[in-house]
């Protein structure tokens, strides 16, 4: 079988379970695991965003799609040059990956039956049963169920932790409160800088698992923009800055977009110094295996003390 992945995740995902020697062809963005960046990109942006702050990025993808552009350029020579007898790509997300309607376009005018997969997870179960799907379509089911087996037992382990408690108030100088507190620490997801978006789908779901409370994002829908006067109003204990399809260093160059707005230095999670920037493109944003390292950076961070050690993918942003 010959598989071109038009979707990071999807890309990590066949990886993961064996399939990465039928992957023939991915897209400019896949770059996990290593082996994935030696194959032939079928897709490059048509939005040059290198070094813009979130601000400029969003008004160039507003105007795009507003104008009934793609933000993303298909090879379709390449494809067709390609033969992939399966192509998986997804409808969840116009900013993610290149437009379904185009993909089924392309995919229509190459010779032979090629079929296409759309991935459409919006939950950490969403993700295990795509890898499970992926297995089954591309004949690696048994290394798909272990590979979901692992990962299952990776998050169950995380839902068994004790719940951690809420920070103590900056400035109290007394101990921590103990785990069996029954307050859960307030999360603020941040999932884009500027305007601010708050993470949606899988991630208010993680840090419920972690042990937390997200009151701006919804468990299963949409990333929604948010209100700089109502990340205020729910006074996080914690801050998670990942925004989508940066890694790490690019979170933390960026961060000052949120810590320097009016009112940040008063929020619980500025005095208490819990704001953590995290690789949102590797851990956080693309609905891969990788994503369960996301789920354990969330339960580290509600658990660390300012300064304490954070799993790979996680820092402490300076001042926060």
């Amino acid at each position: 079988m010959r598989v071109a992945s038009l979707l990071p995740s999807a890309t990590e995902i066949l990886f993961a379970i064996g399939a990465g020697p039928e992957v023939v062809g991915v897209t400019h963005e896949c770059d996990h695991p290593e082996a994935a960046r030696w194959l032939p990109a079928l897709t490059s942006s048509a939005i040059d965003h290198d070094g813009q702050p979130c601000a400029a990025i969003d008004r160039h993808i507003r105007g795009a799609l507003h104008g009934g552009s793609s933000i993303y350029r298909l090879d379709e020579t390449l494809l067709a040059r390609l033969r992939p007898d399966l192509v998986v790509t997804q409808e969840l997300c116009e900013v993610c990956a290149v437009a379904y309607g185009q993909v089924e376009r392309a995919v229509r005018r190459l010779p032979g039956e090629a079929e296409v997969i759309s991935l459409e997870p919006s939950s950490l179960d969403d993700v295990l049963a795509t890898m499970l799907a992926l297995g089954r379509r591309t004949g690696h089911l048994v290394e798909a169920g272990m590979a979901v087996a692992a990962l299952r037992a990776r998050i169950t382990a995380v839902d068994a932790l004790p719940p951690p408690g809420p920070p103590p108030a900056a400035g109290a100088g007394g101990p921590r409160p103990t785990a069996g507190s029954a307050a859960r620490p307030v999360v603020a997801c941040i999932e884009w800088t500027d305007p601010l978006m708050a993470g949606g789908h899988w991630v208010p779901e993680m840090v419920r698992r972690a042990g937390g409370v997200d009151p701006l994002g919804r468990e299963g829908r949409r990333s929604e923009y948010v209100e700089w006067d109502r990340v205020v109003a729910v006074q996080p204990d914690v801050m998670l800055l990942m925004p989508c399809g940066f890694g790490l260093a690019e979170t933390l160059a960026r961060a000052a977009e949120v810590t320097g707005r009016e009112g940040f230095a008063d929020l619980p999670c500025a005095r208490s110094g819990r704001v953590v920037a995290v690789d949102g493109s590797g851990y956080f944003n693309r609905p891969g295996p990788r994503i369960v390292a996301g789920l354990e950076i969330v339960a580290a961070a509600l658990r660390a003390e300012p300064g304490d050690q954070l799993p790979e993918g996680a820092a402490w942003v300076a001042g926060g």
